[in-house]
């Protein structure tokens, strides 16, 4: 469905070039200083994704939830409430079953945990693709849920606010994206089950629970005390926002970890350390919804230093965070040892999904292209080259960078990354375009075709189409029922400045075209006209990348914004000149370097199945 997207003739003036040499904060601070209004998404239903792995992971997973059996999906739900439950158990943490405790969680691990991440899911999916099928799936799943909502299912829970937080926002997203008014009836049902069953503020992990639990005499179970409701606010915000009521926007600011958490961090305190590395990257989130809705400086402050601090202190190559799934002490060689020690490097499907939400929100706020630069390293080297998502549950969880590295599904059947996958692979639309009353922003250069409406009624469609990022080139063409005066902004990656020799090119019907570069976006404004052409050529410096500063010879070869995995367990003895002259085999995602042991292969995330293969090599002096 389109909708209207009014862009005024009169709207914002083009921003004066901004200085090479001014902070990312400092930008970043200055444009939300200036009052600028956030971007704007466009709806699911606005971008149509062409054929590619994007729209081949969205279309798997929905397949996935599609073939769901309704009574299975339930039965966790009915089981706690005291309801005779039809339907096969599913297994892995789904189930409601005695726990028996394993290192990966067990079966019974989190009864029903992902079943909000499900329905959010399948509403986004209706909103792409409009089928039917979609929506009266959803229907009859919040028909079965409605009888089963009980405040039993919430009572001697181990997740009682991971559970409702996932709930919240499938039945705000059912509402919002496939039109069920009822949906928010469930959702006052839901909290008012839900909600004696919750501490009355944010709880960091572990003993702060366990007295608050022993203390109302409610929740006891002590096999685990990890309970996530700091990652509720954003969903309660965005539940106030939608309609749902003032009830959800006076309940989202006790929630918000202030003391502990966005306090020092927005003092530039480094407190990540030691916190699980996705619920407390998801919890920036509902700090960019405190600064959204309520304005709250600090909040975005707390965010944008946190994002900061796990960019430059704890991320890899290639953009993922989190061995172990905890934040490590800058400076402690932690990354470099995990190489060795650990094939749990980053919890993709989960942690990607933080990190395009969080991403999200700052570009929307700042307006500054490094958190789509950000968004688009996580994107092509972690989620897009998960393995597919299992009709039985098994899901792929881990993505493994250490030195002996190979993709491999978790022990137990349906984790917490079952639900988020889904989520992210819908998500891909609304990452890759933002507009205002001035223009589009183009985010992502992912093949994709944009529909919107313009200010004088033209009706108006974008269509991406190339080989990035394998290539630099990405073309652009407008179809229009009438002209119309807009600006378009492109995306101009950092890495794609290091060479004076070899510059960002832009054309418009191929000519070559000045286009100022401001917080790493090239603004073209003009009179676009039907059949209007752009070009974009981004040179692709080769460049390593050091694990961290301590051990500068062990180093990931990067292309533009991808990561080249060495397709190898061995330690491939190639020099820095050698692994920088790596080059591409024609009509391959293959590159190929010398090395002391013969040639080494490299490929992206995305082209790995079953083969062994490095993240970081180690560098020789020849």
């Amino acid at each position: 469905m389109m909708l209207r997207r009014t862009f005024l003739k009169n709207g914002l003036k083009t921003a004066g070039a901004a200085s090479a040499l001014l902070g990312a904060k400092s930008r970043a601070l200055a444009v939300a200083g200036a009052g600028a209004a956030p971007l704007l998404e466009f709806g699911y239903g606005d971008v149509q994704l062409a054929p590619g792995i994007a729209q081949m992971q969205f279309e798997q997973t929905q397949s996935v939830m599609m073939g769901m059996d309704e009574d299975s999906l339930l039965r966790p739900w009915r089981l706690r409430a005291g309801l005779p439950a039809a339907g096969r158990p599913m297994g892995g943490w789904y189930d409601e079953v005695p726990l028996v405790k394993t290192p990966s969680g067990g079966t019974g691990f989190a009864p029903a945990h992902s079943f909000g991440q499900w329905i959010s899911a399948l509403a986004r999916g209706y909103a792409i693709n409009q089928d039917p099928k979609t929506r009266a799936k959803l229907e009859r799943l919040l028909a079965l849920y409605e009888p089963a909502i009980s405040d039993k299912f919430y009572a001697n829970f181990r997740f009682p606010a991971y559970n409702y937080d996932k709930m919240v926002m499938g039945l705000i997203d059912a509402h919002q994206f496939a039109g069920m008014p009822k949906a928010f009836d469930l959702l006052n049902q839901t909290t008012d089950a839900a909600e004696m069953h919750l501490p009355p503020t944010a709880l960091d992990r572990d003993e702060p629970q366990r007295k608050w639990r022993a203390s109302v005499g409610d929740n006891t179970t002590d096999d685990y005390t990890w309970d996530e409701s700091y990652t509720m606010p954003e969903n309660l915000y965005l539940a106030a926002q939608r309609g749902a009521g003032d009830r959800y926007r006076n309940m989202a600011p006790r929630y918000l970890l202030n003391a502990s958490y966005f306090d020092p961090l927005s003092e530039g305190r480094n407190v990540l350390p030691g916190h699980h590395a996705y619920s407390f990257c998801n919890a920036l989130s509902s700090a960019m919804q405190a600064y959204m809705v309520g304005g709250s400086e600090k909040h975005l402050r707390a965010a944008s230093n946190a994002f900061d601090m796990i960019v430059n202190t704890q991320s890899y190559a290639t953009g993922g965070w989190g061995p172990d799934e905890s934040f490590r002490e800058p400076g402690s060689g932690a990354l470099y040892a995990s190489l060795t020690n650990s094939k749990h490097s980053f919890e993709t499907p989960c942690g990607s999904y933080a990190h395009s939400k969080l991403t999200r929100y700052l570009l929307r706020v700042t307006r500054d292209g490094k958190y789509g630069d950000s968004m688009e390293r996580v994107l092509y080297n972690t989620v897009l080259g998960a393995k597919e998502l299992q009709q039985d549950g098994h899901s792929f969880y881990y993505s493994d960078y250490s030195n002996t590295g190979h993709k491999f599904y978790f022990d137990d059947k349906w984790p917490c990354c079952s639900g988020t996958l889904p989520q992210v692979a819908a998500d891909y639309r609304i990452l890759s375009y933002f507009h205002d009353t001035d223009g589009v922003y183009v985010n992502l250069y992912l093949p994709s075709t944009l529909k919107w409406t313009g200010g004088n009624g033209a009706r108006l469609e974008l269509t991406q189409s190339g080989g990035y990022p394998l290539e630099g080139r990405t073309n652009l063409v407008l179809r229009a029922s009438k002209a119309e005066t807009f600006a378009l902004r492109l995306r101009i990656p950092v890495w794609a400045n290091v060479d004076a020799s070899d510059p960002v090119m832009i054309r418009v019907n191929g000519q070559p075209v000045a286009a100022p570069i401001a917080t790493g976006f090239a603004t073209l404004r003009r009179k676009w006209k039907d059949g209007d052409r752009v070009e974009l050529n981004l040179p692709l410096p080769m460049r390593l990348e050091a694990i961290d500063p301590q051990h500068p010879e062990t180093v990931a070869l990067v292309r533009g914004p991808l990561v080249l995995f060495a397709m190898t367990d061995e330690d491939p003895r190639v020099s820095r000149d050698q692994l920088l002259s790596a080059k591409r085999q024609r009509g391959q995602s293959v590159w190929m370097a010398e090395s002391g042991a013969g040639p080494l292969l490299l490929t992206p995330f995305t082209e790995i199945r079953e083969e062994r293969y490095r993240t970081y090599v180690t560098l020789t002096s020849a």
